[in-house]
């Protein structure tokens, strides 16, 4: 049967083992007595690939995967049943998450739970593309294991293409322990079509993302020119940083729970707010908009990302109700001396389950969170360029003297194409004055 996809038409085949489980094929193109056929075996998870669960990278990979067939006509994607958590079940899967939560790593819970680590076969998948005709493949993976699994049926694999997925906040211990643990590759071999095979490692930009309890964890980042300006004095910023660092940008948010700007910078660039550079999830889109002056055809409400807008009493009740028609999400929160009071925003983004919150803009947002001293780390790309007069990204913070200046310690510098990255946290009031003496 034909199945349509975002990614194109597929022929859809299913096979049912004699394990009683169900094996469906995505096929594009010919692949009959195939050679070199562009192959993803993808083990089921219904946490990842339906609900777009962050705490595995399952669901963006098969989103790769159907991807890249599609951009090269043909191949086949192996949709195996019965794989769920490495072969455990989804019902001991969801056991080991929360051993997970009681800090043993995802190998470790498979072994408290009487498991090994990996339980999975592959013999009836090697047998499902045997039956379709396919005589040896390209592998699209990051998993040793299951390269050897289809050889061992005699299924030959010509080449292994790792999976270039961008990291997120919540899953990155356990990408570490399927690399550290389990021997999963790096991404390093390009697949035929973008997104991009170099992704960037944020781990070390992020820092620790620490529990704060009322409110997310709040990185906030921007690129400037070397005299610090963000746009120039008629407000063009496209683009002050280089292809590199836009692409660190990405992966930044594809590692965030959510990302906000101000109404100011939807206003002005009408920005999609996507993780689009990088393979990765986008992160909730968070709206700065006291009086819900939003245009109803913003880009930033537009797409598969979720938006919520944090709002007033100010704002007018027919504009709630179009947004909320709209499927965006509109929450009120307490007034502030600026508009949005962000203490309260925050509160109202943590009760939601935010945890690590990236912020981009515009000036007058990253100002008030660093005057209100709710920021904990800064990440700074500086583009080689000297623009004179502009636009700032931070405005008075009402320091009198240097010695009143936020402070950034665990500092690191980076170099992304020609420009540079400088990532370092806030430091608190206390540790401030002791760096100042």
């Amino acid at each position: 049967m034909l199945l349509p996809t975002p990614f194109g038409e597929f022929d859809l085949r299913a096979f049912e083992s004699e394990t009683g489980f169900i094996y469906l094929a995505l096929v594009k193109g010919r692949i009959a007595e195939g050679h070199s056929v562009l192959t993803r075996v993808h083990s089921e998870c219904l946490t990842g690939d339906a609900l777009g669960s962050l705490r595995c990278d399952c669901g963006v990979q098969l989103r790769m995967g159907l991807r890249a067939i599609a951009a090269e006509g043909r191949g086949v994607v192996i949709y195996v049943t019965g794989h769920e958590g490495r072969g455990i079940g989804l019902l001991n899967k969801l056991r080991a998450y929360v051993l997970q939560d009681e800090g043993a790593d995802t190998v470790e819970a498979n072994h408290k739970l009487g498991f090994l680590a990996d339980v999975r076969d592959y013999q009836d998948a090697a047998r499902v593309l045997t039956l379709l005709g396919v005589r040896s493949v390209r592998l699209i993976t990051n998993n040793p294991q299951k390269r050897r699994g289809l050889e061992a049926a005699d299924l030959a694999v010509e080449a292994i293409l790792p999976l270039p997925v961008a990291g997120h906040a919540r899953n990155r211990r356990y990408l570490e322990a399927k690399r550290r643990r389990l021997g999963h590759l790096e991404a390093s071999a390009s697949l035929p079509e973008p997104p991009r095979a170099d992704v960037a490692d944020v781990t070390e930009l992020l820092g620790t993302v620490g529990d704060h309890g009322w409110r997310p964890h709040v990185i906030v980042k921007f690129a400037q020119t070397l005299d610090g300006r963000i746009a120039t004095s008629t407000g063009d910023s496209k683009w002050i940083s280089g292809e590199r660092e836009r692409t660190i940008s990405h992966a930044l948010r594809a590692a965030c729970d959510a990302l906000l700007v101000g109404v100011g910078t939807v206003l002005t660039d009408d920005p999609q707010l996507t993780v689009r550079l990088v393979p990765g999830s986008s992160p909730l889109r968070v709206v700065l908009d006291s009086r819900l002056r939003i245009p109803t055809g913003a880009r930033v409400l537009e797409g598969d990302a979720t938006t919520v807008v944090l709002t007033t009493s100010l704002a007018p009740d027919e504009r709630r109700h179009t947004l909320l028609a709209r499927g965006v999400a509109v929450r009120q929160v307490d007034e502030g001396p600026g508009g949005v009071d962000l203490a309260s925003g925050l509160r109202v983004l943590r009760g939601m389950g935010i945890r690590s919150l990236l912020v981009e803009g515009g000036s007058r947002v990253i100002t008030s969170m660093l005057g209100a001293d709710v920021v904990d780390r800064v990440i700074v790309g500086i583009a080689p360029a000297i623009l004179g007069s502009g636009r700032e990204a931070v405005g008075d913070l009402g320091s009198i003297r240097v010695a009143d200046a936020l402070r950034v310690g665990n500092r690191s510098v980076h170099v992304a194409g020609d420009d540079l990255i400088v990532a370092g946290d806030v430091l608190p009031v206390a540790a401030r004055r002791t760096a100042t003496g």
